[in-house]
């Protein structure tokens, strides 16, 4: 643990010590490396003249060369060992969150780069934030979402993302622009659209800061998609009504005929966005299809595709969140038909990966960025501001579930709604759209207002929303998998619903659900998946979908054999049976012809080869058995004395189930 700190401060001091290399006079920087060291205009006359070095140098330093490579390196070092620090921190994890410290990092690092230089610490530009630093997390998001819990809840999660969100925007707007008439002296040239246009930035709710909370607690399943889905989808309201109002600060006049014109564009923005991400989905599954000989590549297409929908959308001035979010929910399905088991987990891995690193970087450079001299400080603002941010999103969060419970066959409960209402962190995201605001006396007091509300919400709410979660009793999340049975009995009851919809005539999610499942099996899957890659049935590709779960090894996966039962003693006959196995496995694995090596594609994996009988495996001594062999090929046949139930692990092929 010391050793990490250690490396921390160092990194730090290598950060340092470009900032005293900035305050050395111009004679005694380096010159350029492609030039001699006496290059210049030394004749009388003024022409160019060369002067030959009068001895080789052995040994030279040229730190311009490297410069931003050799920065970037060192921030992310910095980044990645503060967080493995934290992690090896002992019970430090458990009671500040992850987000906290980072940002802690932050303003010691910004603390000494200012004392250092007496100038102000490299800030984060709001252009590497939405285009560097955001599209990993959000595409991270979409590809890992959890599409039946999200798709089942959409209603809900599009009444709190816009309705909710335009509640906080006009609210805050509107009661901020009332503080400021009654301060006319310090906060009277303050407009109203300033106000709108502050009141949108602030009701951002990150997802970067919401989703290090939430998946450190568990909650259950329907919260925990209810606020990450209202915080996914609110970002793109809020910057699709950011760039409203700003635009309505650039006319001269704003009329009737422009406020009917802007909420037009917010539908055009919004669904624009969707549509490419549609586009780019469905293009990046239909080249997934044909990359069997070139598996090594076949990753690159998932972020390649996601990336370019996300430039595509911010080029034509759409919704890129929602771009990217959609082109990650399409594609999924298709291309992880189409990869191998090892592009699967290079994808998986290598998502997780981007995505921590990005918002390793954005809680630093909070911050770091904070660290500044355009403060301005005015209590009725700030305090103001704080307050009403979190009577507007609490009311709106009532009112709103007041109504859409009445049409929930599973209601939010009170609890759950009190952590919807004080899950809503802010984080980079009004912080880089803040300093995006045209230059104007009071913008200083904005940035200062921003930074004030998330160091409240993350340090406050966000170290204080765990123990709400213990106190009262908040559902948790089930962290055993489901079993083959249970996925089985869940699609029968999607299946019934489906047809009892049909039936009363009553067109419900169930019924889409269904004609979108025939269509897709018809039409999309024919022609996105590769036909030697198409399942015979949806059970056999749930069963497929756990066994991978299971050889995996997930994090949050129980042992599939209860450890506290009692050992015994093998039996002879399983003895014998454990032989017959091992020889029998071994027998198929020496008479395996190896492929030809080729650095375009991968090996085989052993779950892709149809044609291979699958290894025998002995069945798990906690779950006790009793066996009968049946001739030379090694199956046996058991009654199960245990759990009833379908057992992922049961002995034999596929077929058996």
């Amino acid at each position: 643990m010391a050793a990490l700190w250690t490396l921390s401060l160092l990194l730090s001091a290598c950060l340092f010590w470009p900032a005293c290399l900035a305050l050395t006079p111009p004679a005694e920087l380096p010159q350029p490396h492609n030039l001699p060291p006496s290059l210049g205009f030394n004749s009388s006359d003024g022409s160019l003249s060369v002067d030959l070095p009068m001895a080789l140098r052995v040994f030279s330093v040229d730190y311009h060369h490297v410069q931003a490579p050799f920065e970037i390196v060192l921030w992310i070092m910095l980044a990645s060992l503060a967080k493995l620090g934290f992690h090896w921190s002992g019970r430090v994890p458990a009671v500040v969150p992850e987000s906290c410290l980072l940002i802690m990092v932050g303003l010691l690092v910004g603390g000494v780069i200012y004392g250092v230089r007496h100038s102000a610490p490299p800030t984060l530009s709001a252009d590497a934030f939405f285009l560097f630093l955001l599209p990993p997390i959000v595409l991270d998001a979409g590809y890992f979402l959890p599409g039946k819990l999200f798709f089942e809840n959409l209603g809900t999660i599009l009444w709190y993302a816009v309705l909710g969100t335009l509640w906080n925007v006009l609210g805050i707007g509107l009661s901020l622009y009332g503080v400021c008439l009654l301060a006319p002296s310090s906060l009277g040239d303050i407009s109203l659209l300033h106000c709108l246009l502050f009141g949108s930035l602030i009701a951002a709710v990150d997802p970067v800061a919401v989703l290090s909370v939430f998946q450190e607690m568990h909650v259950n399943d329907q919260l925990h998609i209810l606020v990450f889905g209202e915080s996914l989808l609110n970002d793109a309201v809020t910057v699709v009504l950011y760039k409203l109002f700003e635009s309505f600060l650039r006319l001269p006049s704003v009329s009737g005929l422009d406020v009917l014109l802007g909420g037009c564009r917010v539908l055009v923005v919004g669904l624009g966005g969707l549509f490419v991400g549609l586009f780019f989905g469905l293009v990046a599954a239909l080249t997934s299809r044909f990359t069997s000989r070139a598996q090594v590549i076949a990753p690159l297409f998932v972020f390649l595709y996601s990336y370019l929908s996300y430039l595509t959308s911010e080029m034509l001035h759409l919704s890129g969140i929602m771009a990217i979010v959609t082109c990650a929910v399409t594609m999924k399905q298709y291309v992880e038909a189409n990869v191998s088991e090892r592009s699967k987990t290079s994808i998986q891995y290598f998502l997780k990966m981007w995505s921590s690193v990005s918002e390793t970087l954005i809680f630093i450079f909070l911050g770091v960025s904070t660290i500044q001299d355009v403060h301005m400080w005015s209590w009725s603002f700030v305090c103001s501001t704080l307050l009403l941010c979190l009577i507007w999103r609490a009311t709106g969060v009532l009112l709103l579930t007041a109504v859409v419970n009445k049409l929930r066959r599973n209601t939010v409960t009170f609890r759950d709604q009190f952590i919807i209402a004080y899950g809503g962190l802010r984080g980079a995201i009004c912080f880089s759209l803040v300093f995006l605001i045209d230059d104007f006396p009071k913008k200083r007091l904005f940035i200062t207002t921003t930074i004030v509300v998330i160091l409240f919400t993350v340090f406050v709410q966000g170290m204080t929303i765990k123990p709400l979660v213990e106190l009262l009793d908040v559902k948790r999340k089930k962290r055993a998998l489901p079993t083959v049975s249970e996925e089985i009995h869940s699609r029968l009851i999607d299946h019934l619903l489906a047809g009892i919809e049909d039936v009363v005539g009553y067109w419900g999610q169930h019924y889409w659900k269904d004609k979108f499942e025939q269509f897709n099996k018809k039409y999309l899957r024919r022609f996105l998946i590769r036909d030697d890659h198409q399942a015979p049935s949806s059970i056999l590709r749930v069963y497929q979908e756990l066994e991978r779960r299971d050889q995996r090894g997930d994090e949050e996966a129980p042992p599939l054999v209860d450890t506290r039962s009692d050992s015994r003693p093998l039996l002879p006959e399983e003895m014998d049976s454990i032989r017959r196995i091992l020889s029998r496995n071994l027998q198929n694995f020496n008479n395996k012809q190896t492929r030809a090596y080729s650095r375009h594609t991968l090996h085989q994996d052993a779950t892709m080869d149809r044609t291979r009988k699958p290894l025998h495996r002995h069945q798990s001594l906690g779950e006790r058995y009793t066996f009968n062999t049946q001739g030379e090929d090694g199956e046996f046949s058991g009654s199960r004395r245990g759990r009833a139930g379908l057992s992922r692990s049961h002995t034999g092929t596929v077929k058996d189930i």
